[in-house]
């Protein structure tokens, strides 16, 4: 039986249809790997070996911060450079995510387990905080607030404003009495600077037992003092913020993170430097007090200055570089 003659394709055909064929697969590789670059060098999620070798998407590093025992105006100032300082580390150290727990501890017992009995990562406080001394802690020791808690305007009674106006030297206000809630960290630098401290009660009972004179004045940062007398000194009725006088004893805040963590510690320590150079840290002070200090009107008050027994020697000479006087 005759087979049907099958027809050949010319040499040149077969030749070229292949060049096609290897130009069209080397184009689609190409594009896709181009593609697959793209998305790799834009993508934000980090990747990290697991105990197999492959890779893993790298959780958001968790932080709890504590961020209690304080006014809200620093609450809301803290939060604000602690987030700063975290992104300006994202580059380097990935993503975060922040666990703020404002819950108040009033004993110093419960404020100095903070990192022993409760976990929590970092929070903000002043440097030298008694309750923490016998703490393992880490101290970041870059001030967050330009010593603003240490500038002191005082809340007194609204009859007593003339007394506090005739106040020229340290020894007229040592003579009256300030009162204090138990435990702050302020009583004892008060005491050991000659004054007469009356520490006892609560932030809740102050302004109601500085109306009912059982002491003379209360005093809170200026960066603070506006919110405290708003949110609680005006509804004891009677009281009033004095514009005479500008209590300064070098008291710098700065974050304490739990020893537990050397690596949150190095990060926020890298992010603060960042953002104190690149002009963020400034930023957000301005914003949060810039207005505040202009109606204080600090360098038009009498100037007292106070001695900080506790802070390290390097901060004991701190200057109110606020003032220009």
């Amino acid at each position: 039986m005759v087979q049907p003659a099958k027809t050949a394709l010319p040499v040149h055909a077969g030749v070229f249809g292949a060049s096609r064929r290897i130009l069209f697969l080397k184009r689609t590789c190409s594009a896709f790997f181009r593609t697959a670059l793209m998305l790799t060098l834009s993508a934000p999620t980090a990747f990290a070996a697991n105990s197999d070798g492959q890779s893993t998407v790298q959780a958001p590093a968790a932080i709890k911060f504590w961020n209690g025992n304080k006014t809200t105006a620093r609450q809301v100032y803290e939060q604000e450079v602690l987030e700063a300082a975290l992104d300006a580390t994202k580059g380097s150290h990935g993503k975060w995510k922040l666990s703020a727990d404002a819950t108040s501890f009033p004993s110093a017992e419960e404020e100095g387990s903070v990192f022993r009995a409760k976990g929590f990562d970092i929070f903000g406080t002043v440097m030298g905080n008694v309750k923490l001394a016998k703490e393992k802690k880490i101290v970041i020791p870059q001030p967050i607030m330009k010593g603003l808690l240490g500038y002191r305007i005082l809340i007194i009674r609204e009859a007593d404003r003339e007394k506090f106006a005739a106040i020229k030297t340290p020894k007229q206000l040592q003579a009256l009495r300030l009162g204090i809630p138990e435990t702050w960290a302020d009583a004892e630098l008060f005491r050991r600077n000659g004054y007469t401290v009356v520490e006892k009660g609560s932030f809740d009972d102050l302004f109601t037992r500085l109306r009912d004179n059982e002491f003379d004045y209360v005093s809170f940062g200026a960066n603070e003092v506006d919110s405290v007398f708003a949110e609680r000194a005006s509804k004891a009725g009677g009281l009033a913020i004095d514009s005479s006088l500008l209590v300064y004893y070098p008291f710098p805040v700065v974050f304490y993170v739990n020893a537990d963590n050397p690596a949150l510690a190095q990060r926020v320590t890298q992010g603060l430097k960042t953002i104190s150079t690149n002009g963020t840290l400034d930023k957000i002070f301005e914003q949060h007090y810039g207005a505040q200090l202009a109606a204080l009107k600090l360098d038009e008050r009498q100037l007292i200055s106070l001695r900080n027994h506790v802070l390290p020697r390097r901060m004991t000479n701190l200057k109110p570089v606020l003032i220009k006087k």
